[in-house]
């Protein structure tokens, strides 16, 4: 449908833009005109960065005219390193709203002495009191850093609701969705509407179509909370949220502005979060967050410089449907930030490599996945090459 009926607008990730460059629906790609990469932070300073930035420089190849590119981020530092990541050689704008989001951040400790702990651990205390803060607030959403510690919270935020409101979980059943109790529901990503549960999972193991589901229970007020990973970190609006807690000091100061970021989502709207540490080193990191958060000091990104592992993948792409000249993709290659100052010394060692002119006899047993005539200057796949591509 997508080569028959191609769409006036197209959705999609890095991984499957490249996948479409070596496929018959590279074809529809030609007449593209805007590429629009948002969340750029999340890939410039990384491999798959430098991955997209290639499949990019493909792109263009296949039309006249190359695609205008904007790249959209909240949190950009330096925002002329982003730019050039985006455009390689080309001309860039950089838009920058005076305009600033404003937090109200805290980080709570609901015990009087951390190093004096009941039983020897403060969870109990900061699962009480994630549940009073959801309980009082309209919306929230509860960060973790780990799907096992999502699960875990939202297993005991659940439990300790029922206690409160009197709902046995073990035997309630849900008078919204047929199937069992809330329990159940819960193990079984099931409870869509389930009005005995305060909070459910959302992370990278939960399928596509029950985190589709989360989402629309918690923007329609069916549910108070979700307990998530970095799954909900970008690109979803959830404007009714009003409050986000974070447990354990965000993995990054970028991180921590885009998660609280999801309180007060709109325009003049303050961000609430508030940061609970696990124990007292943990203090210290959220603390410094916090001070980091508030002054606007994002980590420094840095685009990757010559992924050779990279290029190689991306040649033997480049070759698999026909045959290519190698002075111009070496200059693709190099209108790319991350390749800009390749040289070709490497960029023929990579050559080499994929042709089978091995450096020495550890690497016969590779194949090779390409034939480079050097008379000629042409790259030409071998037979399976576009399956590895």
């Amino acid at each position: 449908e997508l080569i028959t009926k191609p769409p006036d607008i197209l959705i999609t990730t890095p991984e499957s833009l490249f996948l479409m460059l070596t496929s018959a629906a590279r074809e529809t790609l030609a007449e593209v005109q805007t590429v629009i990469v948002d969340e750029v932070h999340a890939v410039a300073g990384t491999k798959r960065g430098a991955h997209l930035a290639l499949s990019l420089e493909r792109l263009d190849q296949l039309s006249a005219t190359p695609a205008q590119r904007i790249g959209l981020s909240a949190t950009v530092r330096p925002p002329e390193e982003v730019a050039r990541f985006l455009s390689g050689q080309a001309r860039t704008t950089i838009v920058a709203p005076t305009a600033s989001k404003t937090f109200d951040l805290s980080v709570q400790v609901p015990v009087p002495d951390m190093a004096n702990l009941e039983n020897n651990t403060i969870w109990p205390d900061v699962e009480a009191r994630i549940v009073d803060l959801i309980e009082a607030h309209r919306s929230s959403i509860v960060f973790a850093n780990s799907r096992r510690l999502a699960e875990r919270l939202t297993s005991r935020l659940n439990e300790i609701h029922a206690e409160r409101t009197g709902i046995e979980l073990s035997a309630a059943r849900n008078p919204q969705v047929g199937g069992g109790s809330p329990a159940q529901l819960m193990a079984s990503g099931q409870s869509h509407g389930a009005p005995t549960l305060l909070a459910r999972a959302h992370h990278g193991s939960v399928s596509k179509e029950q985190r589709a589901l989360v989402e629309d229970d918690l923007k329609s007020g069916r549910l108070r909370a979700v307990v998530a990973t970095s799954s909900l970190e970008l690109g979803i609006d959830m404007g009714a949220v009003d409050l986000v807690i974070q447990v354990e000091a965000p993995p990054s100061v970028a991180s921590g502005l885009q998660r609280i970021g999801r309180a007060g989502h709109q325009v003049g709207e303050i961000s609430q979060g508030i940061l609970f540490p696990k124990h007292r080193t943990d203090l210290i990191s959220c603390a410094v967050t916090v001070k980091r958060m508030l002054s606007g000091d994002i980590e420094t990104m840095h685009v990757p410089t010559n992924p050779l592992d990279v290029l190689a993948q991306h040649t033997v792409a480049a070759c698999a449907l026909e045959p290519i000249d190698a002075d111009r993709w070496f200059d693709a290659v190099r209108r790319s930030a991350p390749f800009a100052t390749l040289p070709r010394s490497a960029f023929e060692a990579t050559l080499d490599l994929l042709s089978g002119k091995y450096p020495s006899t550890e690497f016969a047993e590779l194949r090779p996945r390409l034939v480079y005539d050097r008379d000629a200057g042409t790259l030409t796949a071998r037979p399976g090459a576009q399956r590895l591509a």
